[in-house]
């Protein structure tokens, strides 16, 4: 009786991979792909509601074309959407990643840190974000007074953003730099608040390098900057890959276009159809940003076995 061929150590890893996102992917088939369906179906139909419940009647291109060359905000709110993202996704890998190395530090009440820094991810869900706004409603009258008191004595004590731009401009450095800079520090609220998940998954990158090349890299003589970009960037990029995506989904699942075809189909028209389209347009827009970016970075990436 011959002996049954063993699993490599490669294909036992491939079988957890595959055994790992089978829940995700049975639930893909049961409740996702006939919504994506249906959204097609819609997008090419105009749907009136009717007795026996609803029935379309296809119209073509039509719903793209009056989204594309009619409607009022649908495509400035794309492509603020998009601007955005482009701005927001890298500062927060790189926040995300600044911030994994230090609390990746040991250093007296370190998890309390870490909490504060993950904090945001837990405010933001939706029924404590309702608790945070009735508290907000309730206090208001108490505090609106030293509140406008604070806000005051604040811009007494500001100086103009004006004069660090022509001090940075004047140094030679680009206008568009400077102003992709000050962009940024606008948004340093929502960079924060959308950093905690990547934080968690840099400071599990961080903790899965071995020491050993920490310690190699100090034998030979390495600084701490030639380590970083030597040991700790290239053993991380990995994990970019996955916290990109991650941000670029999220980016887009809180941006202004998914209001909007909330707002097109149950709360302003009951347009369906239009719905549909703006929900397509804008899929299709984050899955090509997805590619480009992830074919990108993936030439760059080293896997450690």
């Amino acid at each position: 009786m011959k002996n049954k061929k063993k699993l490599t150590l490669l294909q036992k890893r491939s079988l957890m991979g595959y055994l790992f996102i089978l829940p995700w992917f049975v639930g893909f088939l049961l409740f996702y792909v006939r919504s994506l369906f249906l959204t097609g179906q819609f997008a090419f139909s105009k749907l009136t509601m009717g007795e026996g419940g609803y029935q379309l009647t296809p119209v073509g291109l039509e719903n793209f074309r009056y989204a594309f060359f009619e409607h009022g905000t649908f495509k400035q709110i794309l492509t603020t959407s998009v601007i955005n993202m482009l701005i927001d996704v890298p500062l927060i890998i790189f926040f995300s990643l600044f911030m994994a190395m230090l609390l990746n530090k040991k250093f007296p009440g370190r998890a309390i840190v870490r909490a504060i820094f993950f904090l945001p991810v837990i405010l933001n869900s939706g029924a404590i974000s309702e608790a945070m706004e009735l508290s907000r409603q309730m206090m208001q009258g108490g505090i609106s007074t030293q509140a406008a008191e604070v806000v005051s004595a604040g811009e007494t004590m500001a100086f103009s953003i004006d004069y660090l731009i022509d001090m940075f401009m004047s140094l030679g450095l680009p206008a568009s730099l400077l102003d992709y800079i000050v962009a940024a520090v606008a948004r340093i609220n929502d960079i924060i608040e959308a950093s905690g998940v990547q934080i968690i998954i840099f400071i599990a990158a961080l903790q899965s390098i071995p020491g050993s090349m920490y310690e190699v890299a100090k034998i030979e003589g390495a600084t701490g900057y030639e380590t970083f970009w030597k040991v700790t960037f290239p053993m991380v990029m990995p994990h970019i890959i996955t916290n990109v995506v991650y941000t670029i989904v999220d980016s887009f699942t809180e941006s202004q276009v998914v209001d909007l075809a909330y707002n097109e189909a149950f709360a302003r028209n009951f347009n369906y159809g239009l719905s549909s389209v703006i929900s397509l347009v804008s899929t299709v827009i984050t899955c090509v940003i997805l590619v480009a970016i992830c074919g990108f970075i993936q030439k760059r990436t080293f896997y450690y076995n």
